[in-house]
């Protein structure tokens, strides 16, 4: 759907007023679709503030946007578009809409693209090759160790890791993303790698929980934060299964890492599946609960993902795209003496502490010890009373 290209005399951009829209309530980008159909933006705006949609209009809308239709004009009175865009420019905000100059290529032609896509950082960085990195929020120090290697790898490769800022693996890919920029050899005989775009369900002015709030601001440093949902929107459980078609919309490649049977994963599969986007699937061991999703797209045909050179191969580009980068290493210290005896006996899925120790032959004072010294050096993690392996030596 295009836009006009400008709003007359009016000194406010039409970004303004779509804004000013998106921020009433329960507003989707269906019913804002519908509702630009009756004139430009600042005119759709007046409308709404004035209560003038017509009953045909109310009609079409779900009883949930119906309702919160009624009181609109209400909220419209507590919203100066005007003041409300200069107040997004001083953040750092960008808002874009179809038909602008920098609205995402990517996006255009798309069966349901976004009429307006809020912004931090750099959107450019869509431009390069994007691969979509997805996962289960309750991974297991297996799935966040892969997501953290495939979005050191992938970032170095040239290509853009699109994820979603959630806990567990979307949150592993980014950090991997950011481990590639934080050990970049720029300047000495390197590349640069290329920058995360995270796609969110609420405002970019607060993504994701509270708890990846300085990754999120790496993701803006050096990539972007993307959202069709206006600053200051907390999350709301709409939000995310529409989100997550942007987020396939954007990648051509998808990768699950960890995933349920059922959930905001293998939605994002079906979007991308609608959208002839090829699915890679890691496969993962066949009794763990997080890779029941995965092995499951596995067994119907998925392609498999075992590492950075299949999404490359999928992707059709070879691992020197861009030139030769130098392997993320590891700067975790090598463990000794008891601790790498654990470490030697640690496998990548959980084990439970009782049978590690009789595995081999510690007392639980013994075996305690080691545990805290692979924890403190981050070789290992301690959930109840299991315990997993989290990285690998390079």
């Amino acid at each position: 759907m295009a836009l006009p290209s400008d709003a007359g005399a009016d000194p406010v951009p039409l970004e303004a007023y779509l804004g000013a829209l998106a921020a009433l309530p329960v507003m989707g980008n269906m019913a804002l679709r519908s509702i630009l159909a009756l004139g430009t933006p600042q005119e759709v705006w007046e409308t709404v503030r004035l209560g003038r949609l017509p009953a045909s209009v109310l009609a079409a809308f779900s009883p949930k946007v119906s309702e919160a239709a009624r009181c609109w004009p209400r909220d419209a009175s507590q919203i100066d578009p005007a003041l409300q865009w200069q107040r997004w420019q001083r953040q750092g905000i960008g808002v874009v809409s179809i038909g602008s100059p920098s609205y995402p290529q990517c996006l255009i032609g798309d069966a349901d693209p976004p009429v307006v896509l809020f912004h931090r950082g750099d959107i450019d960085v869509l431009a390069a090759p994007r691969v979509a990195v997805i996962g289960t929020r309750k991974a297991t120090g297996y799935g966040r160790r892969i997501a953290h290697e495939l979005g050191a790898e992938l970032a170095s490769a040239g290509v853009c890791v699109v994820s979603g800022l959630a806990l567990g693996i979307d949150a592993a890919a980014h950090h991997g993303v950011v481990a590639a920029f934080d050990r970049s050899t720029v300047g000495l005989g390197g590349l640069a790698p290329v920058g995360p775009v995270a796609v969110v369900g609420g405002g970019v002015d607060a993504p994701g929980p509270a708890t990846n709030a300085a990754l999120a601001r790496r993701v803006v440093q050096h990539g972007v934060v993307l959202s069709e949902a206006p600053p200051r929107t907390r999350p709301a459980a709409w939000r995310f299964p529409v989100r997550n078609r942007i987020l396939a919309a954007l990648a051509q490649v998808v990768v699950v890492v960890e995933s349920a049977d059922r959930g905001g994963s293998m939605l994002t599969v079906e979007q991308a599946q609608s959208r002839d986007r090829a699915v890679l699937a890691v496969p993962g061991p066949i009794d763990s609960a997080a890779s029941a999703g995965t092995n499951s797209l596995l067994a119907d045909g998925a392609g498999v993902c075992r590492g950075i050179d299949d999404v490359l191969v999928t992707l059709g580009i070879s691992h020197d795209v861009g030139g030769t980068h130098p392997p993320v290493s590891d700067s975790r210290r090598a463990p000794h003496g008891d601790a790498a005896r654990v470490l030697d006996a640690l496998g990548f899925t959980p084990v439970s502490v009782e049978s590690l120790s009789r595995e081999l032959g510690f007392d639980v004072t013994r075996l305690s010890v080691a545990l805290g010294e692979l924890e403190s050096l981050r070789w290992a993690q301690r959930r109840g009373p299991f315990v997993e392996r989290v990285a690998r030596v390079t």
